[in-house]
């Protein structure tokens, strides 16, 4: 077997491509409230850093599981990079990110911790509860307020752009497991998906995005809003029926990217009403 060199094992360990995924939100949503420019990349790199010790952290606590389920994606199941180095980074990249958010100021600084502990309390040990979703819920409710709380002056994020959030991420944490829901019976992770099972899961991802898009466009209307209403709640309505007809294809997974990409749009474009 092959080994793949040292940092590009690294890098895989950090699970890119949702790591990306939450970083674009975090900018999208930077820009969306006002931030100035450095304000904006250093909320940019905020949240690229904790999204690498995230992942790390994933690699690292699970790597007993990962090489039990022949994880051959994982570079620490391979054999690729010790255990030991995805654990020093992860807790580097943790305390930079840390320290990195407070110079947003004080608020913003407290609320990016809660974020990011929420997130390792997934990974080190919740994601085989019935609570696996609390985490989702907390940090991705709380990614609007990060932005919010930098700005001058600094508020909290409103009341539905928090919502907003927390239903983006139910639907990220159902969407995440459906693909791995045997592996995961099979080394005891039962989180809430995994007790619902497949179809029932598959349906909360899409209806906590359909409501999501409702409260958005509820709260702040205008054109805009509800063009993106209709195309997220058609595109749930086809990932409901794929659900419930048992085709789990990479087109659903597809339906759900879009309907996530649409919905943070439609809170970006909102723009200053973000704020309470």
């Amino acid at each position: 077997m092959s080994r793949r060199p040292l940092p590009v094992a690294l890098l895989l360990s950090s699970h890119p491509a949702p790591a990306v995924a939450v970083t674009l939100v975090a900018f999208t949503l930077a820009i969306a409230v006002g931030l100035p420019p450095l304000g904006i990349a250093l909320v940019t790199v905020v949240f690229a850093v904790n999204q690498l010790s995230i992942g790390w952290s994933n690699d690292w606590i699970d790597a007993d599981r990962d090489r039990a389920a022949g994880r051959r994606d994982k570079p620490v199941a391979r054999g690729d990079i010790p255990v030991a180095a995805v654990r020093a980074a992860a807790l580097l990249a943790l305390a930079v990110s840390c320290l990195l958010a407070f110079g947003l100021g004080p608020a913003a600084g407290a609320v990016h911790l809660v974020f990011v502990l929420s997130a390792w309390a997934y990974n080190a040990g919740l994601k085989s509860t019935p609570l696996s979703v609390v985490p989702y819920v907390v940090s991705f409710g709380l990614l609007p307020a990060v932005g919010t709380l930098a700005a001058e002056p600094p508020r909290f994020a409103a009341w539905w752009a928090v919502l907003a959030g927390a239903l983006l991420g139910v639907a990220a944490h159902f969407t995440n497991v459906l693909p791995d829901l045997d592996d995961d019976r099979a080394t005891g992770v039962r989180g809430l998906p995994h007790r619902l099972g497949l179809r029932p899961a598959g349906v909360v991802a899409f209806a906590a995005l359909a409501v999501g898009a409702l409260v958005v466009a509820g709260s702040a209307p205008g054109v805009a809003a509800l063009a993106g209403l209709a195309a997220v709640l058609l595109l749930c309505a086809a990932g409901i029926l794929l659900v419930v007809r048992r085709r789990i294809s990479r087109l659903l997974f597809t339906l759900v990217l879009v309907a996530a990409v649409i919905l943070v749009a439609m809170l970006a474009a909102s723009g200053g009403s973000l704020s309470s």
